[in-house]
């Protein structure tokens, strides 16, 4: 059995020891620990993997984790098994790019989550859901009827128990509402290098301006639109030579390649959240 705890806490001295003391004490062995401390904030960030030869009782491993070293140092602290495979709702509009990626990998096994569900505003995509066995749900999104369908979509959260969402170019806004039960679960893909090109035309404005490099950027949603803690970034050079429509197709491989490394690093837990940044773990 193999578990990760993130821990984010006070700097203070003592802390590696005291955990993997800890976990030397739980007959177990740490294969993994990476750390960073941020000096201006005074505030420390761990990740630890740990594998133990038999089963442990995984709450009576938190109780003990919380009575004997969290309250201790003031932990901010997460554990979880390698044995469970977080939920993960998919959330569409019409573009199908990333969804293709997302799933192919999902299909070979390289994505270890389950899919429960794919949501979308439209049923244009519908097809793509029914090539791979997975159930689609249609939530129209007007403006009349934008709380209907947030409770609608939050229903079916509840009910297929999502750990986290995906908005694989879901082209609407995400309420406070459905902010609130996800906090940091929510990943999005933003068509440009943040902060970059705002607008509905982001590549037809990067063309104007003569641009060398485009790029895409995976984040986490906050209220503050696109300005959600950053997960992933990349960036392809372009030139003078390149028409929109290139700028276009190579934006595409962008947001999906970034895409799905935002959601790899979620799923492995190498992600920590603090003050709307991200620690990344390696």
């Amino acid at each position: 059995m193999k578990i990760t705890i993130l821990i984010h806490c006070p700097d203070q001295s003592g802390i590696i020891r005291s955990v993997t003391t800890f976990i030397h004490q739980q007959d177990g062995n740490v294969v993994y620990l990476d750390q960073h401390v941020d000096k201006q904030a005074g505030v420390f960030f761990m990740r630890i993997q740990s594998e133990f030869d038999s089963e442990i009782e995984i709450e009576s491993f938190k109780c003990q984790f919380e009575t004997e070293l969290a309250t201790k140092f003031n932990m901010e602290w997460d554990i979880h098994t390698d044995e469970y495979k977080p939920k993960m709702a998919l959330f569409v509009s019409k573009y199908n790019h990333c969804l293709y990626d997302l799933l192919s990998r999902y299909n070979s096994g390289e994505l270890r989550v389950d899919i429960p569900f794919i949501l979308s505003n439209h049923k244009d995509l519908e097809y793509v859901a029914e090539q791979f066995n997975i159930p689609f749900f249609h939530v129209p999104v007007t403006k009349e009827t934008k709380s209907y369908a947030e409770e609608e979509q939050l229903n079916l959260l509840k009910e297929h128990r999502v750990d986290f969402i995906v908005l694989a170019r879901y082209m609407q806004i995400v309420s406070q509402r459905l902010i609130d039960v996800y906090p940091q679960k929510i990943i999005n893909i933003h068509h440009s290098f943040l902060p970059a090109f705002v607008g509905a035309k982001p590549y037809h404005a990067a063309f104007e301006r003569g641009v060398k490099i485009i790029g895409a950027t995976s984040h986490y949603v906050t209220a503050d639109l696109d300005a959600g803690p950053i997960i992933e970034q990349d960036v392809t050079t372009v030139s003078h030579t390149h028409s929109v429509q290139d700028f276009i197709a190579k934006g595409r491989d962008l947001e999906r390649f970034v895409l799905s490394r935002a959601v790899q690093l979620h799923v492995a837990r190498k992600t920590m959240v603090y003050n709307n940044k991200t620690v990344i773990f390696s």
